[in-house]
């Protein structure tokens, strides 16, 4: 028997029973659109900005979940709310894309970022797959291709370059990845194949072969707060993200590097002491600029999970059997509500939850369900 049989078993239960009801009874806006992500415990609204990244992986979410999982009204019901609700009021008239908006949809703040672009995109590009919108993907990949030139040049943005090339970043070649590969999916288009090519090609320059893992940012020095950044959680998520790309795009160096390099930021990551996952550490244990870096957040652990998943599916290592019972150990017993539906987000370093809610600015319904559906495909899959 499959050892991974049960955990797909429960994530299946837990998604369809825990996760996706909180969601769809507390979170839709039945008057203007789009979904509220500020809800607390019991799912009342505590801030009703609506934020135009968790708005777009929101869309995703639910229409991987209709086209993948089962064709469910409620489903495409809640993408459809969301993805009208972004095409009517997500861009400035340069065609950027604001990071937050207000309940009826006008600008309340825009980043010097491209995340806010990068999960409208997907969005569009999902949605298109789950339900044959074909303008929609047209929409996504032509801001797809913004969002690729942003990713060189981020003054368009508002972020000019002071002193040369900006240094590379782990989101950016996850970004890359994640839409270059659904797009590739969905059209043949070799183009995209040529983007999934360089985020395969950029991710070694982050590779650090003494530490055997992956430093955040590349291209810049070594011995600054910015050289020495380490996220344990990015690593897993970069990891699978690029492992799903290796599918597509085989190259065993690549895969047998980011498998190591993903179980190395484990060993480094995970405190022996209290358990869990640092959110954010120093790679020469030096000070760190972020105060919350020791605290123990959601979403690395979502990602480890499945990183787990999928490499021993890859694989067949017991290894990655006795890594994923941990952080499945500790994810299940610190994050899950108890008392109702959905996840806690934020335990300090003892593992004690700093707050209540169920979502903010940055939590919606993405990590939590992603990570769960994914399992279970990986799982089941022949």
């Amino acid at each position: 028997m499959d050892p991974l049989l049960p955990y797909a078993e429960r994530y299946r239960a837990h998604l369809l029973e825990k996760i996706l009801p909180f969601w769809q009874q507390h979170s839709l806006d039945r008057e203007h659109g789009g979904y509220f992500t500020c809800l607390d415990r019991e799912g009342r609204l505590y801030d009703d900005r609506k934020y135009v990244w968790l708005n777009g992986r929101a869309v995703w979410t639910f229409s991987r979940l209709h086209r993948t999982l089962e064709p469910r009204p409620e489903w495409r019901d809640f993408a459809a709310s969301c993805i009208e609700f972004l095409r009517r009021h997500a861009y400035d008239a340069q065609g950027r894309v604001f990071f937050s908006l207000s309940r009826d949809g006008k600008p309340a703040y825009q980043q010097r970022k491209p995340y806010s672009a990068v999960f409208v995109a997907l969005g569009l590009v999902e949605y298109s797959r789950a339900f044959g919108v074909e303008q929609y993907l047209q929409e996504g990949a032509d801001l797809f291709w913004k969002i690729r030139a942003w990713v060189d040049d981020p003054e368009p943005l508002g972020r000019p370059l002071y002193g040369g090339k900006p240094m590379s970043q782990l989101a950016d070649i996850m970004v890359i990845a994640l839409l270059a590969l659904e797009l590739a999916e969905a059209t043949n288009d070799p183009r995209y194949d040529e983007q999934l090519d360089w985020c395969l090609r950029q991710v070694w320059y982050h590779f650090d072969d003494k530490l055997g893992t992956l430093r955040e940012n590349a291209l810049v020095d070594k011995d600054t707060p910015e050289g020495r950044f380490f996220c344990s959680g990015s690593v897993a998520e970069v990891g699978w993200f690029l492992l799903h790309v290796l599918e597509r795009r085989p190259d065993n160096k690549t895969r047998d590097m980011l498998l190591g390099a993903v179980e190395r930021a484990f060993d480094l990551g995970w405190d022996r002491e209290f358990g869990g996952l640092y959110y954010f550490q120093d790679l020469d244990n030096r000070p760190l600029l972020t105060l919350e870096a020791d605290m123990k957040l959601w979403w690395p652990h979502t990602e480890a999970i499945y990183a787990c998943i999928l490499a021993h599916k890859m694989t067949g290592d017991d290894k990655w059997l006795r890594w994923l019972e941990r952080m499945d150990d500790y994810a299940f017993a610190h994050y899950p509500d108890p008392q109702g539906l959905e996840w806690f987000g934020y335990c300090d370093r003892r593992g004690n939850l700093t707050s209540t809610l169920k979502g903010n600015n940055y939590k919606g319904a993405f990590h939590i369900p992603r990570f769960l559906l994914f399992s279970v495909q990986r799982i089941v899959a022949t």
